[in-house]
């Protein structure tokens, strides 16, 4: 990550609610929010994450030239300065108050400066208040936005504003060797009691309020000589729970983490089975290409209820997930933890696998002499041969004479048939047809279209 950070520095008269943003932003109470003004002295500076990109916030005291506050003047400079070293600044009005005089004083200092900014009318608290924001277009701010910095509202269309011109700098990760494990799963449903017990140590906060982890954690540990990562990713909700920025920001990142990882530990509560989260999930990782560890947590409190059962509705659900090895584990008491280091460095093994061509082609000519492929308009698939072309994901090339004869029954037949001979436990898999070269002239296509 770069040293030197893009800055967003929060300006405006005091209590407008630049606190209350600043807050928001860093998604702590790191600047005390008080309606007394002049609360806020000095310049305040935290780290803040954009959609995974981060930046360094500030927040100011409130400029008032006309205050009686004896440190006044050392706020307006201290403002001033934050102006000066800033990339891009948000201006925050009151929506509640309306335009004041001193709101357009600030305006002329602003514009007096060269740099980005967007006009924030905060304690615009639901949609019907928007329109609070045309009592402040005559300041001359093209970028304006309505927002609550108490609610979240808007809150990410503001930033999205504030960054428009921003270039970021590539976060480059240092490959250590450590196997990389997010750990994913809906809010609550046990992930940071597994990385506690998995380190035997309280390393991440457990709580039982839904969304407690807001960040991606990064915990390295070591096992039997080889190194881990583990990533303790914040709970991912529905899209309409998704209120709060911060809610936004966990997902964006969980998003992340499944992306930069190795593989995924899948967590799901063994008492409510899985939910629509959970197959978006699943499905997000299968399309990444990620290696997967199906969880079945808080195990120790199921009663009357078969693991097959579970097993079923899940395979029924998410057909990827019957490929994946599944442990039936509390986190709580520690039940098969034991287990899941090996189940990891399986999966990762399998992930790296590669299979022969001559075992591949012996492998498809035995698939299709046991079911023929079907006829389609009189003509019938020929698969001339396959290769593995990658590995994590393992991927395979199929060249056959038209692509457009694989029917989804038969690739299901040579998909399933494909796994029971070489594995790839735990590991989506990646098929690509690709055709003949067309040799034949104008008038023979001409005739195959007609026949067709």
């Amino acid at each position: 990550m770069g040293k030197n950070l893009p800055k967003l520095a929060i300006v405006g008269r005091p209590n407008v609610g630049k606190s209350a943003l600043f807050n928001r932003l860093c998604k702590q109470r790191i600047s005390i929010v008080d309606e007394a003004e002049g609360i806020t002295r000095d310049r305040l500076y935290a780290k803040a994450d954009f959609f995974g990109h981060p930046y360094e916030v500030i927040d100011t005291g409130g400029i008032d030239p006309h205050s009686k506050i004896s440190f006044n003047e050392s706020i307006r400079r201290q403002a001033e300065i934050a102006i000066e070293e800033a990339d891009a600044l948000v201006f925050v009005v009151d929506g509640k108050v309306g335009l004041t005089e001193l709101d357009e004083e600030v305006a002329r200092i602003l514009h007096r400066k060269e740099k980005p900014v967007v006009l924030a009318v905060n304690k615009v608290d639901n949609l019907d208040q928007m329109d609070r924001i045309h009592d402040f277009h005559c300041l001359g701010f093209p970028e304006i936005e309505g927002i609550s910095a108490v609610h979240g509202l808007h809150v990410v269309e503001l930033l999205e504003k504030a960054f428009r011109t921003t270039k970021w700098e590539e976060e480059v990760e240092i490959d250590d060797g450590a196997l990389k494990v997010a750990i994913v799963g809906r809010p609550n449903v046990g992930k940071s009691t597994l990385v506690n017990h998995l380190l035997d140590e309280e390393r991440c906060l457990v709580s039982p309020i839904a969304g407690t982890t807001r960040d991606s954690i990064d915990i390295d540990v070591e096992v039997d000589g080889k190194k881990y990562r583990l990533i303790d990713t914040a709970g991912i909700r529905r899209k309409g729970a998704e209120h709060e920025v911060v809610d936004k920001f966990a997902a964006i990142r969980t998003q992340r983490a499944l992306e930069r990882a190795d593989l995924c530990l899948l967590l799901l509560d063994a008492e409510a089975g899985i939910t629509a989260q959970e197959k978006r999930i699943a499905k997000e990782i299968e399309s990444l290409g990620k290696g997967c560890i199906l969880l079945f947590n808080k195990w120790d409190l199921v009663k009357g209820f078969r693991m097959e059962h579970c097993l079923q509705s899940v395979h029924t659900e998410v057909p990827f997930l019957s490929h994946c090895p599944t442990l039936f584990i509390s986190a709580k008491t520690g039940r098969n933890l034991e287990k899941i280091y090996t189940q990891m460095n399986e999966v990762y093994s399998q992930a790296h696998f590669r299979v022969s061509t001559g075992e591949l082609n012996r492998f498809m000519e035995k698939a299709m002499q046991s079911y023929h492929p079907p006829m389609l308009g009189g003509k019938r698939l020929r698969i001339y041969y396959i290769a593995q072309v990658d590995v994590h994901p393992p991927q395979f090339v199929l060249f056959v004479n038209r692509p457009d004869l694989m029917v989804d029954t038969y690739k299901k037949y040579l998909i399933n048939t494909f796994r029971k001979t070489f594995g790839f436990i735990g590991v989506p898999l990646r098929f690509a047809l690709k055709g003949k070269a067309k040799r034949e002239t104008k008038e023979k296509e001409k005739n195959t279209i007609e026949v067709s």
